[in-house]
């Protein structure tokens, strides 16, 4: 296996210096390309920590993230957007869709941002597989949880990402629908051959990676 990412004893903190809280604590592990890993275990943990430490999107305070050869140490604030842009894909709780646009620009909008221009080829085959290709032109108000949470995973999609971040991909929907979205994301990272990193409170979503990290205060316990 080519290895992707190694963890080298990262650790964060929140909080003064009299009420210092360690999030993370001394965290180290390696990733392999294509790996797909849950991160689990129970609330407070560092779960989302760890993930927006790994996708770059906080900066740890010990240790080392290097990714494919690259420390996040040795990259500026600039490099590391761009690195961000060019090779992760983040598909949130939350959705974070933008109000004011359709679906259609919402999945464009990365692709846009990153290249001028979008895989049109890719952007059909994704929203045909996602089943939202007849909500293009419907705002995120007049969408179904799980649709917006289809339209979430197309954005994370469209730009051809090496390694997807998902946080509690299926937080917010129903059983039902919450298993045919994980359903749906596996079998489009196996088909893209991507690497796929989510953090889930579901035990038996946890169960369904590759590989499983489970944190407890911080710490990698299993």
């Amino acid at each position: 296996m080519e290895e992707l990412f190694e963890i080298k004893s990262i650790s964060k903190s929140y909080g003064s210096f009299e009420n210092n809280i360690k999030v993370t604590d001394n965290i180290s592990f390696m990733i392999n390309r294509r790996d797909i890993i849950s991160i689990s275990g129970p609330s407070g943990a560092g779960k989302s920590t760890l993930l927006n430490l790994l996708s770059g999107l906080e900066k740890i305070d010990e240790g080392e993230i290097i990714y494919n050869g690259k420390s996040y140490s040795t990259l500026d604030d600039e490099s590391l957007s761009k690195l961000r842009l060019n090779e992760f894909g983040y598909v949130f709780q939350n959705f974070s869709l933008l109000p004011s646009m359709n679906v259609r620009d919402n999945i464009y909008l990365p692709s846009i941002i990153k290249s001028g221009s979008v895989d049109k080829g890719l952007f059909n085959e994704l929203v045909e597989r996602l089943g939202i290709d007849n909500r293009l032109h419907h705002l995120p108000d007049q969408l179904s949880g799980g649709e917006k949470q289809r339209v979430a995973i197309a954005r994370a999609l469209i730009t051809s990402p090496s390694v997807i971040f998902a946080d509690e991909p299926t937080g917010n929907l129903d059983s039902k629908n919450s298993d045919s979205v994980f359903e749906l994301l596996f079998e489009l990272v196996e088909k893209y051959k991507q690497t796929l990193i989510y953090v889930t409170h579901d035990p038996s979503k946890a169960m369904m990676a590759s590989r499983k990290i489970i944190l407890k205060d911080g710490k990698i316990v299993e």
